[in-house]
């Protein structure tokens, strides 16, 4: 198992958020964290990236602690891609993307052809390879999002941690994302996407872990999480979960 979670706890300050989670994801898989705002998705994952400590339980990604295991060696099988991302120089697109091989560089930190290359296919990946050489911080909150997200893939790791990269995202490009993450999946990587878009979360992932009150409500199929009775309790809604004439399925609120 790639990443494990065994009853784990996590406290901000005094006030629990994450209660008596224990699941895992093994390569291959394409997990799907839904729930409602401020039911402790963020927070999972960001534990779960080594960003925060556990106040119960472990987390072993790669049979190590991510939160005590050094940050470089962890970047090369773990990539976080948080909900917000800032940058305080002017760095153009392709600079941007490859801070994402900081982990794979070394003397001083010069790109290689190898470093160019990644970059370049992972920019080929998110659609922003023709934004290469503009300024990050003259794009939009779409483009600069699946920039960010060029960067993650660019790193190499075994395991993509993201928190919600769809969001400001159009339609095309947001299904062009999770088509990206299912193949990259289906080649033998894994991924765990906190996300709304609970229609493409049903269309491409492969294993949905509903968070509730800070638990893990529901994990199986996603077509089976979104009609249980957990997500109906979870959101104050039933879903309709459907499949369209393409073979495709749906899912909208009732």
């Amino acid at each position: 198992m790639w990443v494990e979670l065994a009853g784990v706890d996590v406290a901000l300050g005094k006030t629990p958020i994450v209660r008596g989670v224990t699941t895992g994801v093994d390569a291959g898989d394409l997990v799907v964290v839904v729930g409602p705002n401020g039911a402790g998705k963020t927070t999972l994952l960001r534990a779960i990236a080594g960003l925060l400590e556990t106040s119960g339980g472990s987390i072993r990604c790669f049979g190590r602690d991510p939160s005590a295991s050094d940050r470089r060696s962890l970047a090369k099988d773990l990539a976080y891609l948080p909900q917000h991302y800032e940058l305080a120089f002017p760095f153009a697109v392709e600079e941007v993307v490859l801070l994402g091989r900081y982990a794979r560089q070394r003397g001083l930190g010069l790109a290689s052809a190898e470093d160019v290359e990644a970059a370049r296919l992972a920019m080929a990946a998110t659609d922003v390879g023709a934004l290469a050489h503009r300024r990050f911080d003259e794009l939009s909150g779409g483009e600069a999002r699946r920039v960010i997200l060029a960067q993650a893939l660019c790193q190499g790791a075994r395991c993509l941690l993201l928190d919600e990269p769809t969001a400001g995202l159009d339609p095309a490009h947001a299904r062009g994302v999770f088509e990206m993450l299912r193949r990259h999946c289906d080649a033998g990587a894994a991924a765990i996407v906190v996300t709304h878009d609970l229609d493409l979360a049903l269309r491409y992932g492969r294993t949905m872990w509903l968070v509730a009150g800070g638990r893990l409500s529901a994990r199986g199929a996603p077509a089976d999480v979104l009609a249980s009775a957990q997500t109906r309790e979870a959101f104050q809604l039933e879903f309709h979960v459907g499949t369209l004439p393409s073979g495709r399925p749906f899912a909208v609120p009732l």
